[in-house]
């Protein structure tokens, strides 16, 4: 490095043109007219071609791993018929009821068994005798609190648990 190259110091937010070298300390004017001098290894030369040459790598943006147990979405239920039984026309109303309540029970234990948080229950909009089935089954539950999932109730189709 010599007299009148533009340097910068390591770990520093400081650069200026060198105005003298002294066996291993250099002397330079930063930007405002301030001198300042540093050991020749805590200095380097400031020069933007020599990072022309050198390619630009992007690396893609590393994914933040989410647990299943804190996962933020809901797990889903779906409690029309249709999805419960591969042959829904071979059932009569009971029946339909009764498979439908053991697969809300069975799935509120899995959700305590592995620790979920959150369930949403779709119940679909009807003549309301599922929708009471599911609201009598979760109010005879402990431990967790329930409410419909949109603003207007009476036209809600499913239901939203947080286990507590």
């Amino acid at each position: 490095m010599k007299i009148g190259d533009k340097v910068s110091v390591v770990d520093e937010d400081l650069s200026g043109m060198i105005t003298s070298v002294k066996e291993n300390i250099i002397v330079f004017k930063d930007e405002y007219g301030f001198t300042h001098q540093y050991p020749a290894q805590k200095v380097v030369p400031k020069n933007a071609d020599l990072y022309a040459g050198v390619p630009i790598v992007k690396k893609a943006e590393p994914r933040k791993n989410i647990s299943k147990k804190h996962d933020k979405s809901p797990m889903v239920l779906d409690l029309h018929f249709q999805h419960l039984v591969k042959n829904p026309h071979d059932y009569d109303s009971f029946e339909r009821l009764f498979i439908q309540k053991e697969r809300l029970i069975e799935t509120l234990n899995f959700c305590r068994k592995n620790n979920l948080k959150k369930l949403e229950i779709i119940h679909g909009i009807g003549d309301g005798v599922l929708q009471r089935m599911v609201w009598d089954v979760l109010e005879s539950q402990t431990n967790l609190d329930f409410y419909n999932k949109d603003i207007l109730h009476h036209q809600s189709g499913a239901v939203l648990v947080d286990f507590h």
